[in-house]
């Protein structure tokens, strides 16, 4: 006999009128329940009625719940009732951790992505910039390091404000549903926020905003990744006293205050060359301290680790391997990723 799931006066009722051992069962939401009239003696007007919980289906969703328990039952028996079980929950033991790839960027895609590589090296004179010798060493290694790792790049040489801008829309619109991440490095003189064009300058947040979630939802939860190098301002960090002379050295700096940018949006890596308010510093010959770090460090262990684990050696190496005119550097990373992200073997 099944009654309805708001029935429940009507059950206990049912059971106070019934006259003989009749198993009855009830369907209330998700929970099974049936209850055995094994007992209906009547002592002194009174009416003993037995009732025991037989099943829950602890695997099936309960109302708009679908958190699960595993959990088993214990037969024991109610005291003064003859052989009618009953039945509790131990507690056991609940997997409540998530899939491993829940903490790990999907990279399974048929393409790895996208990687822009924005070079500038000559500036117009009017700006009164120097050119940047080296550049194209960064520029050379760095394409050659990501397209080792699967990525398709584009080298842009020279642009100007208007063209850095242009360049990055027309890639955030286009249709990266088969791709699995984006990259940009972005080689030039800076400020603290800001990036130059070989023309003057536009502000960093301007040109990375266009990949936010809300204009590029073709990209949206998934990895995108900036590595900046240009000076954040005209500190020097002055490291260990030493005795040798670095030669070659420049910087990428460019006089001037701006407003610091704090980037908010989710999935985003930028990697910047050195901390707020310092110079970033450049071999005429070999290229950019940071650049040379992240080249070599991607390159050993870009297939090995995770893509932090992977900044942080470039940090050491940055820190500790290069000097100049005892002046030190340290690269500054703002992450905001949210999953692990190792690029595929």
């Amino acid at each position: 006999m099944r009654l309805p799931n708001d029935a429940i006066t009507s059950f206990f009722f049912f059971f106070y009128n019934s006259q003989s051992h009749e198993q009855v069962t009830v369907k209330l939401g998700r929970l099974y329940f049936f209850a055995v009239t094994c007992v209906f003696q009547r002592f002194n007007a009174k009416t003993t009625i037995t009732l025991g919980v037989v099943k829950t289906d602890c695997t099936t969703e309960i109302g708009t719940m679908s958190d699960l328990v595993d959990a088993k039952c214990i037969t024991t028996q109610w005291p003064g009732s003859p052989s009618l079980p009953r039945f509790t929950i131990e507690n056991q033991k609940v997997d409540a951790r998530p899939p491993a790839d829940m903490y790990t960027y999907k990279m399974n895609y048929p393409s790895l992505g996208q990687c822009v590589i924005i070079n500038n090296k000559n500036f117009d004179r009017r700006t009164g910039m120097s050119s940047r010798k080296g550049t194209d060493v960064d520029a050379g290694y760095a394409r050659k390091v990501f397209e080792r790792l699967g990525y398709n790049v584009k080298v842009a040489n020279d642009q100007t404000v208007q063209q850095i801008q242009q360049l990055l829309y027309t890639v955030s619109q286009d249709n990266h549903s088969q791709s699995a991440s984006f990259v940009c490095v972005m080689l030039s003189h800076g400020g603290e926020g800001v990036f130059y064009g070989t023309d003057g300058n536009v502000e960093l947040q301007k040109l990375t905003g266009l990949f936010r979630g809300d204009r590029c939802k073709t990209l949206v939860g998934k990895p995108k990744l900036f590595f900046i190098q240009a000076c954040r301002g005209s500190d020097l960090d002055c490291g260990i006293e030493t005795d040798s002379v670095a030669g070659g050295i420049e910087t990428d700096s460019v006089a001037g205050n701006y407003p610091a940018r704090i980037p908010v949006e989710a999935d985003f890596l930028y990697a910047y060359s050195t901390a707020p308010g310092y110079y970033s510093w450049r071999n005429t010959d070999k290229g950019s301290w940071f650049i040379q770090a992240l080249c070599e460090m991607l390159q050993r262990y870009g297939k090995q680790l995770d893509i932090m684990q992977i900044m942080t050696r470039v940090n050491h190496k940055v820190a500790h391997d290069f000097e100049a005119c005892a002046n030190k550097q340290i690269p500054c990373i703002a992450s905001m990723l949210t999953k692990h992200l190792y690029f595929p073997q």
